[in-house]
């Protein structure tokens, strides 16, 4: 299992989460019901072995841009205090690595991601995401050219202003065909990603 080059997201979240609270930062406002969130990102993942089989090590970057919508904004109280995003997303992952199995996979994704608000300007979430889409994938865990990207991860968003945050997170990444077709024996990842938001109010 290859997770050193994913360090750099665990110091990016080791580091804003030393950030202490600010006080002239309105949170509930930067989350407003019925607003709407603009984010650009980027990663970068490595293939890791889930079922003790034999698997091609593939290493890849992907990028998406998420148009999400805040359907309630700020609820909740306490330490679960937080704002639901819904969004969608398309994404495109270039497999370069091994050099022999280059490859590609674009789709539209669906993306729900939970913000946890009660640290101001420090925001950790959660968040699961699923795309349907094409690749030319011709691997020995797929050869189908309709594929399902999956992915579940968690990280922290930081806000350098009252619209716009950065953001930091991992994400455990699966993609396989859902039994379509035979090979199917997915494709499993640890990815690092890195990305801005824009709230729109």
């Amino acid at each position: 299992m290859r997770i050193p080059r994913l360090s750099l997201v665990l110091v990016a979240l080791a580091v804003l989460g030393n950030v202490h609270r600010a006080d002239a930062f309105d949170v509930d406002a930067a989350f407003p019901r019925g607003g709407y969130v603009l984010s650009l990102e980027g990663g970068y993942g490595e293939q890791f072995d889930a079922w003790n089989t034999t698997i091609t090590g593939f290493d890849f970057f992907n990028a998406g841009v998420r148009f999400g919508f805040l359907p309630w904004g700020a609820v909740g109280s306490g330490p679960l205090k937080g704002a639901f995003e819904i969004g969608l997303e398309p994404i495109y992952q270039r497999f370069f690595e091994p050099e022999k199995e280059k490859a590609f996979f674009a789709g539209l994704g669906a993306v729900a991601r939970y913000h946890f608000l009660p640290l101001g300007r420090f925001v950790p979430y959660v968040e699961l995401g699923g795309a349907p889409g094409y690749t030319d994938l011709n691997s020995r865990e797929q050869q189908t050219n309709v594929v399902f990207l999956l992915f579940g991860g968690v990280g922290a968003s930081f806000f350098v202003s009252e619209r716009t945050a950065l953001y930091a997170g991992y994400r455990l990444q699966h993609v396989s065909n859902a039994n379509t077709s035979s090979p199917n024996m997915g494709i499993n990842s640890h990815t690092g990603v890195i990305g801005v938001s824009i709230f729109f109010r």
